[in-house]
């Protein structure tokens, strides 16, 4: 694709993005969400060790938070011995949260449109694992990017290659936009994904089956989306679960209304200090 038509491709997906939301109001899909098994920044030195950290690392942390104006969240448990989220005999789950008692959260970033090296400075200080759910079309203009980020822990998962509706697509189509988007993130990024989340959570069956045929392990809604400053909950007492997944976006300026990625990211993580939540890596639990 010539530098023009990329340009436009690109100028495209940051329109349908930005008046759709990138998200459906419920993230709910084709029906209620199944649970439980129904330019480029610096590269780090060295990655992060993980949900638990030492204590040399929660001294910095408290430094780190105060940085970017915030409180330190809990710490996170260690990881299950055995991942909650169980699977049905040749069936890919559809999840919206974790099955658990823990107050723990679980941050999603999707997209990859904005590109913020202050984002990944904010990230590197704060040690806060997330999972990026990827575009093919939104990345392609700097997929390098992603790269500090997922050196630091966090995952890189399956969001097509193009950002489509499942729902209007053939089984066909479904799997080109998924397995198309498999092959591309496992060459860029070393290793290949096994989530996957279907744009503004719409998905059927054939989701479903072209999803297991790429070879995922899991579909991952979402209980929470945030916002600029505030989040939407899905659930009447609008508050935070144990278990829950909350959908965030790769997102500058121009979508913000004039706030910055790291701005946004701040509010959210107050929203999770503030109800009391540690936020753990939802690779370890799915």
């Amino acid at each position: 694709m010539g530098k023009k038509s990329a340009a436009a491709a690109g100028l495209v997906l940051s329109g349908v993005l930005l008046a759709t939301g990138c998200s459906s109001s419920g993230g709910s899909g084709s029906g209620p969400a199944k649970t439980g098994g129904s330019g480029t920044a610096p590269t780090p030195s060295a990655p992060a060790s993980g949900p638990a950290q030492g204590a040399e690392d929660g001294v910095a942390s408290a430094s780190a938070y105060r940085k970017w104006g915030l409180k330190p969240l809990p710490a996170a448990p260690a990881p299950p011995a055995q991942k909650p989220v169980k699977a049905k005999p040749g069936e890919v789950p559809v999840i919206s949260d974790i099955p658990t008692k823990q107050k723990i959260v679980f941050v999603t970033f999707d997209d990859g449109a904005e590109k913020d090296p202050k984002f990944v400075e904010m990230m590197r200080d704060l040690k806060i694992p997330f999972t990026m759910f990827l575009t093919d079309a939104a990345i392609s203009s700097n997929k390098g990017y992603f790269k500090p980020l997922q050196q630091l822990g966090n995952g890189v998962q399956n969001h097509t290659l193009t950002h489509p509706n499942m729902r209007t697509e053939s089984g066909g189509q479904q799997q080109h936009q998924i397995c198309g988007q498999q092959e591309k993130l496992t060459k860029e990024y070393g290793k290949a994904p096994r989530l996957f989340r279907p744009p503004y959570g719409n998905w059927n069956e054939g989701t479903r089956a072209a999803a297991k045929a790429c070879g995922i392990q899991s579909i991952v809604l979402w209980r929470e989306s945030m916002q600029i400053q505030n989040m939407q909950y899905q659930r009447g007492d609008k508050k935070l679960h144990p278990g829950d997944i909350i959908l965030a976006h790769f997102r500058g300026k121009s979508e913000l209304k004039g706030h910055t990625m790291t701005e946004m990211t701040a509010n959210m993580l107050r929203h999770i200090q503030e109800q009391g939540f540690a936020v753990a890596r939802l690779e370890d639990y799915v």
